[in-house]
């Protein structure tokens, strides 16, 4: 067993023979986590949650904060394949505040984590509907766009299942700067090369859209979007 700083220990079960995990990267794994208890075998006293009790792996970003600062400490460094039992103090846990009813304000906490393969995610694409001939957009940049989203239905003749926004609706353009997370990174891809007086269609899997969490109650988890987007100015 390893010791690090700031209350983490790391006991890796079975070392893996695959890509290694490392910050910045999408890593996708299973987990067992239970509060800890000196007194209980392995210190496995009450379990609280389990992907492979849902059998739905978690994917999420390694080192960018969406997890617990000791699962992007004590992940880091593992390959695929490979699985890696974490005891996490407080501090580097939920603190004083707990989580979800069902951990406690302070707890120590024990995970298993197995590092699996991450699956091949579908690219954005870009369908040009009409080629402007103004200044492009570039990252950066404040761009104004006009926009239609709809949830992709691949059964509709156009894919166009249910709309859930328009700037055109409302007649109020929409102005962010490019390349700055504003917006889905969908759109931060998708709209840079666009020219003034360009419309595009942007296909957007749900890892470039808004992911397992959905949006404002109009956006499923997992949805796959499709936009049509017209550059007014750049």
């Amino acid at each position: 067993m390893s010791s690090l700083p700031q209350g983490l220990q790391i006991d890796d079960l079975v070392t893996g023979d695959g890509a290694e995990a490392r910050a910045g990267q999408s890593v996708t794994v299973h987990y067992t986590g239970w509060l800890h208890d000196p007194a209980a075998p392995n210190n496995r006293g009450a379990k609280f949650d389990s992907s492979k009790d849902r059998d739905e792996p978690f994917e999420f970003d390694l080192g960018a904060g969406m997890v617990i600062q000791g699962w992007d400490l004590g992940v880091q460094g593992m390959k695929v394949g490979g699985k890696r039992v974490l005891t996490i103090a407080p501090e580097l846990g939920y603190g004083a505040r707990g989580a979800g009813g069902v951990i406690p304000p302070n707890a120590t906490l024990v995970f298993e984590v197995e590092l699996l393969p991450t699956p091949e995610l579908p690219p954005l694409q870009i369908t040009d509907v009409t080629e402007g001939s103004g200044d492009e957009a570039r990252a950066g940049r404040p761009v104004t766009v006009h926009y239609t989203g709809w949830l992709f239905d691949p059964s509709a003749a156009d894919g166009r299942g249910a709309k859930f926004d328009s700037s055109k609706d409302r007649n109020e353009p929409f102005r962010f700067h490019l390349g700055r997370g504003m917006v889905i990174r969908g759109w931060d891809d998708g709209v840079q090369g666009m020219k003034v007086g360009g419309t595009r269609l942007l296909l957007i899997p749900p890892h470039l859209g808004y992911g397992p969490r959905g949006a404002g109650g109009v956006i499923p988890p997992n949805a796959t979007l499709l936009f049509e987007v017209e550059l007014l100015g750049a």
